[in-house]
């Protein structure tokens, strides 16, 4: 897995997450057991020259450093700090964690920090030339989904197992409902206003389904006004001409026209709703890592 990705362990053994997509985690949860019973972070190390690494399946090969941190002990993550950290998640603030092994000393990190920039940028822990390993939290992605069709009752859990935090916006309550979507978020007001409320930012995709310009066009005319990362809209070709017509028409410039992924999705020949929702979420993807 990428540098920065978390395991939890506690005192009775529960985890939640990976480090290495399972060829280690045994390894490092009993590591992390004595952790907790010492009070003492560690440094461990698995590489493909070591017996123990191979025992416990890392036959991939490379090297895998794992940082072993208990929380609430003299030497480990104090409490406020991750308090910290975790409210400013909820509040979709970005910030990072800093840690330097053999001393422990350790700092939040601002996203403003000139040196840091590139990093939260690329969403990119590490560790720094100084030997201080920075971890990134971002805001988590947010996927906004305008138009409760059936390509959004596949695109929407898909983008939850993605990593996104998905909302559906349709003011038609007969296609926004819970039993069509049971368990989601959905939101019945009008497309633009929705997603003012929800907050466009540069770590939010739209994508927009509903066909009827009534609904899309305030949507898109919105979502290009921010920093959003992404931005789909679904339609053949010939809709898609008459869409640009009409955004042209409302004032929208060129450059802001040309961030529109329309038809939205890969070119992968989807047919399916469940396909189509495949070939959107892979160009979402694209645009986050390489876009």
């Amino acid at each position: 897995r990428q540098a920065g990705s978390q395991l939890v362990i506690s005192g009775a053994g529960e985890i939640m997450g990976s480090v290495s997509g399972g060829c280690v985690e045994g390894a490092v949860v009993v590591e992390a057991l004595e952790a907790l019973e010492a009070g003492v972070p560690r440094l461990l190390s698995f590489g493909v020259a070591d017996e123990t690494a191979f025992e416990v399946g890392l036959a991939c090969g490379g090297t895998i450093r794992v940082l072993v941190e208990p929380v609430a002990t003299a030497h480990g993550l104090p409490v406020a700090m991750l308090e910290t950290i975790v409210e400013r998640r909820a509040a979709r603030q970005a910030v990072g964690y800093g840690v330097t092994p053999q001393s422990w000393e350790r700092r939040l990190v601002g996203a403003d920090e000139p040196a840091m920039r590139p990093r939260f940028r690329a969403d990119r822990s590490g560790v720094e030339e100084s030997g201080e390993f920075i971890t990134i939290f971002n805001p988590p992605l947010k996927m906004l989904v305008v138009g409760a069709v059936h390509i959004a009752q596949a695109l929407v859990p898909m983008a939850r197992l993605a990593g996104y935090d998905p909302v559906l916006i349709d003011p038609r309550e007969a296609f926004g409902s819970a039993r069509r979507f049971p368990g989601e978020k959905i939101v019945h007001d009008w497309p633009d206003e929705a997603l003012q409320a929800q907050g466009l930012d540069a770590r939010t995709a739209v994508v927009t389904l509903t066909h009827d310009s009534k609904l899309d066009d305030p949507a898109i005319i919105a979502a290009l006004a921010s920093d959003v990362f992404y931005l789909g809209c679904l339609g053949s070709t010939r809709t898609h001409a008459k869409r640009l017509e009409r955004l042209r028409a409302a004032g929208v410039d060129e450059a802001a026209i040309a961030r529109i992924h329309a038809p939205v999705g890969l070119d992968i020949g989807a047919r399916s709703p469940a396909e189509i929702a495949v070939s959107v979420l892979a160009q979402i993807t694209h645009a986050l890592r390489k876009g």
